[in-house]
């Protein structure tokens, strides 16, 4: 029970990062947003508006393989893979909200 809660927390937290970059490229970048963007672009997207480094982008980015393995369960989901995620999830996503935070009072 604990490990599908950990799991859909897991998933939501990052979908819900996909749809604000979605939202902030539709916002900066429209005439760029025209052509599909997969969701591991989005975070490269966003560094290219330098809200944060592409170094920063590209490892956050690596959080769409969990999501996709969570979301479509392409194989039994390895529970060591999830607490592994899970430290650099709330790691990343953290500083993710700050440096969303800053771009948007700006």
């Amino acid at each position: 029970m604990k490990q599908a809660a950990v799991e859909r927390l897991l998933a939501r937290i990052i979908n819900r990062a996909i749809d604000i970059n979605q939202h902030i490229i539709a916002e900066y970048d429209a005439e760029r947003m025209q052509s599909p963007l997969d969701y591991r672009e989005t975070f490269l997207r966003l560094a290219e508006f330098k809200m944060y480094s592409t170094a920063f982008a590209e490892q956050i980015g690596k959080s769409i393989g969990t999501r996709n393995i969570l979301a479509h369960e392409y194989d039994k989901i390895d529970d060591r893979l999830v607490y592994q995620s899970m430290g650099d999830c709330l790691k990343d996503y953290t500083k993710y909200c700050g440096y969303i935070l800053k771009f948007l009072e700006k």
